[in-house]
């Protein structure tokens, strides 16, 4: 029952929210935060066996509600857990236009992204993956920068099409073995497996398409920085902090057990695609000026490192992929939080008319210097020890270019440290040419911004506990 509040408490509270007028920020806060003590205990009380819950949905097609947080699951749910809270916080001096409304589909997406990492029925897993969808969906279009209604059209064709060929796939994986729990997890797997090769090489793209789009990587990543641009900040960080791990979760649990045939004929193609990713996202990345587009891009980079390791088919590649999955989240959230406060309070957000942070607002620029060298993985911060495990996850890994793809994904780190250090020196240092004197960080923000850090700092000394939570489903997954 426990599994069911973590998804019951936004849900209800945001269709409440729609009638609760300016209370709806309040709401949204307490709910994210009874949110966040339920997915904490979860995590805890999951580590050593899987919570499960079950009851009948719809009989006569197979399906019922089944829900499970292993080790994964959990992470990624007190990931939700500890997102959606910092949002509101830094969100609450900000005056939003139609505050019910805005807060309600905030708590409906939070609830879609929580049932999709805890879904352990196929059909229900397809349910709050649309579900995540549309509320952001329609915050992006409503309150989103002068070109949402193109760019979020874009943004909904492009996952929905994804989502439709995913359906029709689980749709033929559940006829394999009809009977009362055609949909569940287990039955997806066992009928996936005894599919002959050949069959698994097609469907592995039926599924995996959906995913690649979601993620996104390499070719299907260009919704991606337009949609990033022109949606509100605080849509950003549910859509790259939260929504993006909809994709690898995904790729874990429903594509690398269900065809593993169709994986090992096809992963030295995704790598392939993930490493164009990372290299070519990394070279737009620096000629970037335009902060909110180099994140985005940047965070095009780091995804395209966590596909290539979740199918390099090492076991510490696995196991990174799983930690590195949250401390990403982590870590692009306080790099979105920047990028908003610094629009807010200069109303720009090119670096070619910012510089001078240091001395304008001290607290801020140490903020984005701890939080961009998280985000390039330096030693002592959280981002290290999961992308030192993702190098060796490829460089173990079982294809035969194993070492050329460790060393052009290598490439990342390098360019990645150019564009962060100079995005870092163009907007805290340097001379100011048109940032005037703004007020530092208000108690929220810094309330906020001190939740992120604290996490990077704590993780990175000291990772033991997300690497304990996730050791055993990546041995599950890769022996």
């Amino acid at each position: 029952m426990i599994l069911t509040l973590l998804i019951l408490v936004p849900l209800i509270a945001g269709i409440f929210s729609f009638m609760a007028g300016n209370a709806a920020k309040g709401l949204a806060l307490v709910s994210s935060l009874v949110t966040l003590g339920v997915a904490a205990y979860v995590s805890i009380a999951g580590h050593a066996e899987p919570l499960t819950f079950n009851m009948p949905w719809i009989p006569t097609l197979g399906t019922q509600i089944s829900l499970q947080a292993d080790g994964m699951a959990a992470m990624l749910c007190l990931l939700v857990g500890i997102v959606m809270p910092v949002i509101f916080i830094t969100n609450w001096n900000k005056d939003v236009e139609n505050p019910a409304s805005f807060y309600g589909l905030m708590l409906l997406a939070q609830a879609g992204i929580t049932g999709v990492f805890l879904a352990y029925d196929a059909l229900l897993f397809y349910f709050f993956w649309e579900l995540a969808l549309i509320p952001v969906y329609f915050l992006c279009s409503r309150w989103g920068g002068e070109k949402r209604i193109q760019v979020t059209f874009k943004f909904f064709v492009y996952t929905f099409v994804g989502s439709l060929i995913m359906l029709a796939a689980i749709i033929y994986l559940s006829m394999q073995n009809p009977g009362a729990n055609a949909y569940s997890w287990p039955n997806i797997v066992r009928a996936g497996a005894s599919l002959d090769p050949v069959t698994q090489q097609w469907l592995f793209w039926m599924i995996f398409i959906a995913f690649a789009i979601k993620m996104p990587i390499f070719p299907f990543h260009t919704w991606q920085p337009d949609t990033y641009e022109q949606a509100p900040t605080s849509v950003t960080i549910v859509l790259s902090a939260l929504m993006v791990k909809m994709g690898l979760f995904a790729v874990v649990r429903w594509l690398l057990p269900v065809v593993p045939a169709g994986v090992a004929f096809w992963s030295d193609t995704v790598i392939i695609m993930s490493i164009i990713g990372i290299v070519y996202a990394s070279f737009i990345a620096i000629v970037q000026t335009d902060l909110k587009r180099l994140v985005a891009y940047s965070s095009i980079a780091h995804m395209g490192l966590m596909s290539a390791a979740a199918f390099s088919q090492s076991n510490v590649g696995m196991h990174g992929l799983m930690v590195q999955m949250f401390n990403h989240g982590i870590n692009i959230t306080g790099m979105w939080l920047i990028v908003s406060m610094v629009e807010q309070r200069w109303g720009t957000r090119d670096m070619t008319k910012l510089g001078g942070m240091a001395s304008t607002a001290p607290q801020m620029a140490i903020a984005l210097v701890i939080i961009s060298l998280a985000n390039i993985a330096l030693p002592l911060t959280n981002g290290f020890v999961g992308e030192f495990m993702l190098f060796n996850g490829l460089f173990q890994g079982v294809s035969n270019y194993h070492i050329t793809f460790m060393v052009v994904a290598g490439l990342g780190v390098i360019l990645g440290a150019i564009y962060t250090l100079n995005m870092i020196q163009k907007s805290a240092y340097g001379n100011a040419t048109e940032m005037v004197i703004a007020k530092d960080l208000s108690l929220n923000e810094y309330i906020g911004l001190g939740i992120i850090i604290t996490i990077i700092l704590v993780l990175g000394v000291y990772p033991k506990p997300l690497l304990d939570m996730t050791a055993s489903v990546a041995t599950m997954i890769v022996p």
